[in-house]
């Protein structure tokens, strides 16, 4: 096969065509597993470290949350996910906890799809990502309360980094550099 690389600056070298090979070969889902690498690339530092918070409408989440919350308008139309929104909105009201106006009801059925979603969606990412890990695309470890730790629990969140050819993913923007806090000096 001749491929044309895509040769960043400095970079390893992405070679799309035997990316997109590589994945057909190694996941169930490999559309679903390009898509996760890409989000996980679009949101990685320079050195293709990515989590373990991402800074989402002026606050921070974990990244697989916000990993699940930018997957989730893919099912959007699905019936499994129509199905679920009248099982919530039924259960709700039949518990008595929807109030009469009709905005509170909408905002406490989607809080509750978005949960629902999100804990399904959280399987899929890490069964994506436990494929992409076997595929050599990715490595994975937890970082979070005390100190880096290569187990999951206690309050540890996933942090994935890119590797191999995945690594050409990061492209050509530039980190904006961070502000570092200074002291101030008084002025006389």
């Amino acid at each position: 096969m001749l491929h044309a690389p895509i040769i960043g600056d400095g970079r390893p070298q992405l070679d799309m065509p035997c990316l997109l090979e590589m994945l057909a070969r190694s996941s169930s889902r490999p559309r679903y597993a390009f898509m996760v690498l890409n989000l996980i690339a679009q949101v990685s530092r320079s050195d293709g470290s990515a989590g373990p918070l991402v800074a989402k409408d002026g606050g921070l989440i974990p990244l697989r949350d916000w990993l699940c919350d930018a997957l989730t308008p893919m099912g959007q139309r699905d019936p499994r996910r129509v199905a679920l929104e009248e099982r919530i909105r039924s259960d709700l009201a039949m518990s008595g906890a929807l109030p009469a106006n009709v905005d509170q009801a909408t905002a406490i059925i989607d809080d509750a799809i978005r949960e629902q979603v999100r804990a399904s969606g959280k399987t899929n990412v890490s069964r994506a990502v436990s494929e992409l890990v076997r595929a050599g695309l990715l490595k994975r470890h937890y970082q979070g309360y005390c100190v880096d730790h290569h187990n999951r629990g206690a309050q540890r969140q996933a942090v994935y980094i890119l590797s191999g050819c995945a690594r050409g993913l990061i492209g050509g923007r530039q980190e904006q550099p961070r502000a570092v806090p200074r002291q101030t000096e008084l002025a006389f």
